[in-house]
């Protein structure tokens, strides 16, 4: 199975900012709007580029069009168009916090008016919501305010939503690896594995691969290794993801001082070669690469992060009859989430946001594994055309611009 190559058109809007008391860069790509509103986090990495930037908003664009049925109907959330920002930067660097605030203060106009956003790799949404007020911003989701019914209800119900917990990690943290725990599920009931005897390794114990490993493993499955900064820890008779949950710092690292004795500390690249079924890269961008995809033997790739696998290797693990579940698919849950609150298809409740979240990724990957199969193609290039012929339906019921 191969993935078609097809030049994406150009973005509505791509920019570069230059941070002048450090000189560090940032970025912002709108790739498209709908009702004339975009949706997309805000990324801090060092070495992110304009045109990483690019293809996340091309994915935030196919998101939130995989997440519109034009069938169903009392449905109140009504995607929008794609977008993403990145400033290039360690987020552990002490100037960072002050490159974060004067980012927003110039993308300001932006977020007032088109673009919605969020955390993202390198930043929590406490730490965007802190450096947005500084910047002098309402809210990083004022641009869709005007598209509410009721805004002062829809604003109240999504920050009572961020205030829920659940043992210790708040809703909005594990919602998306609800969706990604969800899709490796969905995968591997299509086929034919039993969760008991799947085994799951995961790159980054961060929001997201935190919350994927801690919905994993209370499905059934083994987590046996999991990658921070600091190497992969693994057991193959199975680690206490509690236990290293609890132990984590604010960037997702471990303290090793919780560590079993059967608990051991490999290279941080050795997350990809372990005897598992489902391989979880949670991290980075461009984690798996032609040469070291060689050395996994896992039967599914589940992208919870952005763009972790690049193409050449995807086609390559193709061919090895490994199939890589999309990030446009997999990782959808956590965007989605936040609007399916603020528009009030759901209320500030974890077990009905975990209910919703699980029936319409299950609905997701069912659709695009069977446009897979139908067409003989990656899933990834099912998405793509499931997004295809839904974006001409969106633009002309909603609109660009209006």
């Amino acid at each position: 199975m191969t993935t078609p190559t097809v030049s994406p058109p150009a973005p509505l809007i791509s920019l570069t900012w230059t941070d002048h008391a450090t000189g560090h860069q940032g970025h912002l790509v709108v790739d498209r709007l709908v009702r004339g509103v975009s949706s997309g986090g805000l990324r801090m990495r060092p070495g992110c580029t304009l045109d990483e930037v690019a293809g996340l908003a091309r994915g935030m664009t196919m998101k939130e069009a995989l997440h519109f049925d034009a069938d169903r109907t009392g449905a109140r959330y009504i995607p929008l168009g794609g977008a993403k920002g990145g400033i290039d930067c360690d987020p552990r660097d002490p100037a960072a916090y002050g490159v974060l605030v004067r980012y927003l203060r110039a993308m300001r106009p932006y977020i007032e008016s088109i673009w919605t956003t969020g955390e993202d790799l390198g930043l929590s949404q406490d730490l965007v919501d802190r450096a947005a007020a500084e910047a002098g911003l309402v809210s990083t989701v004022q641009a869709v305010y005007p598209l509410l019914e009721d805004e002062a209800g829809a604003r109240r119900r999504l920050a009572d939503a961020f205030a829920v917990e659940v043992d210790g990690i708040g809703l909005d943290e594990l919602a998306g690896g609800c969706g990604v725990a969800e899709a490796a599920l969905a995968a591997l009931d299509a086929g034919g594995v039993a969760h008991g005897d799947a085994r799951v390794a995961l790159q980054g114990l961060g929001t997201m691969g935190g919350a994927s490993a801690r919905f994993l493993s209370r499905a059934g499955l083994k987590v046996v290794a999991v990658a921070d900064i600091k190497g992969t820890i693994a057991n193959p008779a199975g680690l206490d993801v509690e236990a290293l949950l609890a132990a984590r710092d604010a960037h997702g690292t471990v303290d090793r001082a919780v560590l079993r004795p059967g608990d051991r500390e490999l290279p941080a690249g050795a997350w990809l070669v372990q005897d598992a079924e489902v391989l979880v890269p949670a991290a980075v961008s461009y984690a798996v690469d032609a040469a070291n995809q060689a050395g996994i033997t896992a039967r599914w790739v589940v992208e919870a992060a952005n763009m972790p696998v690049l193409p050449e290797a995807e086609a390559l693990l193709a061919r090895r009859g490994i199939t890589v579940l999309p990030d446009v698919v997999a990782n959808s849950g956590t965007n989605a989430w936040w609007w399916w609150t603020l528009f009030g298809d759901i209320g500030a409740d974890a077990d009905e946001a975990f209910a919703h979240i699980r029936r319409s990724m299950r609905a997701l990957v069912g659709l695009v594994l069977a446009r897979a199969e139908a067409d003989g193609c990656t899933p990834r290039a099912a998405a793509h055309a499931v997004a295809a012929d839904r974006l001409p339906v969106m633009a002309e019921r909603f609109g660009w611009y209006r």
